[in-house]
């Protein structure tokens, strides 16, 4: 646990909030700036930054978590589809410096678009692959 971190707060019940789900690898809450009602955060108990530091068992264990919540989510909702999204460095809207997954209820009418494409310049996407590959 990190005292300064407002998730461990969380999860050991110094800061209030809508807990939907816990167990001994996670918790599951209310975000208080929801994209939509219902918008849920899936939080491990241990403290780790992001998808870069966090144990491969407890994402495991974090996956399950989040399938459970995303089915609990659209019903309680009502929602016609989920995003499962999750924000890793500021670069990415990283916020919150203890890693966190995003239950979002969507609807047909909320008016959000999804980011927009944009095609790879030519010669582009090989190179951009062998970059990455190289990097496994």
């Amino acid at each position: 646990m990190d005292k300064n971190c407002i998730f461990c707060k969380i999860i050991n019940k110094e800061i209030p909030c809508d807990f939907l789900y816990e167990d001994e690898y996670a918790v599951a809450f209310l975000d208080i700036k929801p994209n939509n009602p219902g918008h849920t955060l899936v939080v491990p108990k241990n403290h780790c930054q992001n998808i870069f530091d966090i144990d491969d068992n407890i994402l495991r264990e974090l996956s399950v978590r989040v399938k459970k919540l995303a089915h609990a989510v659209k019903m309680g909702t009502g929602a016609d589809g989920i995003n499962i999204v999750m924000n890793n460095e500021p670069a990415a809207g990283q916020l919150v410096f203890h890693a966190h997954i995003h239950v979002i209820p969507r609807f047909l009418s909320d008016g959000y678009k999804h980011w927009p494409g944009k095609p790879y310049a030519e010669g582009e996407m090989p190179a951009v692959a062998k970059k990455i590959k190289a990097s496994l």
